[in-house]
């Protein structure tokens, strides 16, 4: 059944960068592709494109369905598409597969040329600098100069916030949602105790498990697991599970008794089947590494100064991972610097994985933000 508020059925592309890019590491990568999806139309003036930038486990699939019997949409359909919260009707949207990925985009499980095998322990670590830099590189390519919007949830969202500190001539909205000016150290401590749990399986094999013909499933099942619970609230894992019995009675063991057990293993056997060990210990690092605000001594005011962009802050109630608090530290360096600033505090009960849910507040929040664009406005 075909679906008027769909994008429909969509196609991925790729890019190949010949052109050296230097990283934050000193490391460089000679070549490189980056796979990514369109939908709507671009203009005349190439001033309606908005870019979607991924969180952890996020790729460019960002909305519609690679075949009408797909059963799973793009990560933010419910978000994008005609007459959607961002609509495609107006906006030209890229969604993009970040180097260092899993979907295509060069990353630690596609050949190297130099070697003709993977890249596997050899891939270099990249952050979110070099995300940013490799994006704008994508823009040129596509003959983007200025992006109307640049949007992103969690790690995502602190990717739209480097954008207007580097680039802040090419953006001229920020929407930073469920975000983080840097990981707390609980936060970067969830983060290392999941790497540790790739890093001792068996099948690690020092990150070149690819010539072993092994995955260190064991291990990204555990990472997937601790995350999955990080992302959820208290309340929601309450009412979705509670301490509802898997079966009739208790079986004293330690096999699944309770439904959260299940459903943790369920997740984490769908994501070792599907996500790289390698991408997982990159993504993560990014997540540490990012603190813009290292350059100033801490002082976030004085490096949000560069920006010139508005922005649309947005922070959810139960998320505890990047909590409300860190979300209006990045609104008062932006106030501090008489930049243009919305804010939007919002009741949930999902926690960090709010900004993924079909909201119905939250959409008509972000919706009411993106019509008021206006396209070629000059900063």
């Amino acid at each position: 059944m075909s679906d008027s508020s769909s994008v429909g059925i969509v196609t991925p592309q790729t890019a190949h960068f010949s052109e050296p890019l230097s990283l934050k590491s000193g490391a460089m990568l000679a070549e490189y592709d980056l796979v990514y999806e369109t939908y709507g139309t671009l203009n005349a003036d190439k001033s309606n494109a908005v870019l979607i930038c991924h969180a952890l486990s996020g790729t460019h699939h960002v909305a519609g369905r690679y075949s009408e019997d797909d059963k799973y949409p793009g990560w933010w359909d419910n978000m994008i598409g005609p007459g959607k919260p961002l609509d495609t009707n107006r906006f030209f949207v890229i969604g993009v597969n970040n180097l260092g990925g899993c979907h295509g985009s060069t990353g630690p499980r596609t050949i190297n040329p130099a070697t003709g095998k993977p890249w596997g322990s050899a891939f270099p670590v990249v952050t979110v600098d070099d995300w940013v830099v490799s994006q704008a590189r994508l823009a040129d390519h596509l003959g983007i100069h200025s992006f109307a919007a640049i949007i992103g949830g969690s790690l995502g969202g602190m990717q739209a916030m480097q954008w207007a500190l580097v680039y802040p001539e090419r953006i001229k909205n920020a929407l930073v949602i469920a975000a983080a000016p840097n990981l707390t150290a609980q936060n970067m401590a969830f983060n290392e105790v999941a790497r540790q749990a790739i890093i001792t399986d068996p099948e690690f094999h020092a990150g070149d498990y690819y010539e072993h013909g092994v995955v260190p499933r064991r291990g990204l099942r555990i990472a997937r697991m601790l995350g999955h619970i990080t992302y959820l609230s208290d309340d929601a894992m309450g009412a979705k599970f509670g301490r509802k019995l898997k079966h009739d009675e208790v079986r004293y063991g330690f096999d699944v008794e309770f439904e959260m057990e299940s459903y943790l293993r369920y997740q984490g056997d769908k994501f070792a089947e599907t996500f790289d060990a390698n991408t997982y210990l990159r993504m993560t690092r990014a997540l540490d590494y990012f603190d813009p605000a290292a350059e100033s001594g801490g002082d976030l005011s004085a490096v949000l100064g560069k920006a010139t962009a508005d922005f649309l802050v947005i922070s959810f109630t139960s998320d505890w991972r990047f909590s409300p608090g860190r979300s209006r530290e990045i609104v008062k360096a932006l106030l501090d610097n008489e930049l243009t600033v919305s804010y939007a505090e919002l009741t949930a009960a999902h926690g960090h994985d709010a900004f993924l849910m079909p909201d119905p507040h939250y959409h008509a929040i972000v919706r009411a933000y993106l019509e008021n664009i206006e396209f070629g406005k000059t900063q």
